[in-house]
């Protein structure tokens, strides 16, 4: 069953987008596959580490686990007839200057909605959440943040 949302034209979906309707027929793509499309686009730029919150990050090594995975963790989306917004949150590596992850990301996301989809991508919000220091693994930290 899917669940009734708003799109950003302000017109109700019920998780599907129409994005081309001709003589010979339609075209619908589910939003999710929008927020797949993005959420790929955006871990193929350079410093970002992942996607997601950490308790969705959580549940994404649990899927990993399993032999699944979700591409359009940390993404949601919210699509129009012919345009559509992302927001997305990620986890940047360490030295990585994030100003120029998110500029990266946003390039790739708009780039890759718009040639893929065919939708006009008016935003993409990004939240960075956490950054990932590589050889930390195992390291102690205290209560104040220090390496031990």
């Amino acid at each position: 069953m899917a669940s009734t949302t708003n799109r950003v034209d302000g017109t109700a979906t019920t998780g599907t987008t129409t994005t081309q309707v001709t003589t010979k027929g339609r075209t619908i793509i589910d939003d999710t596959v929008v927020a797949k499309v993005a959420g790929i686009a955006a871990r193929d730029v350079p410093g970002v580490f992942a996607l997601g919150g950490n308790a969705a990050r959580a549940f994404g090594a649990i899927r990993d686990a399993i032999g699944s995975s979700a591409l359009g963790q940390g993404v949601r989306v919210e699509v129009g007839e012919t345009q559509v917004a992302v927001d997305l949150t990620i986890v940047v590596d360490y030295p990585t200057p994030m100003m120029e992850v998110a500029t990266a990301v946003r390039a790739a996301v708009t780039k890759a909605v718009t040639e893929l989809v065919g939708l006009e991508v008016t935003e993409v919000n990004i939240a960075i959440n956490d950054v990932n220091i590589p050889g930390l693994a195992g390291v102690e930290v205290d209560s104040e943040g220090r390496v031990r």
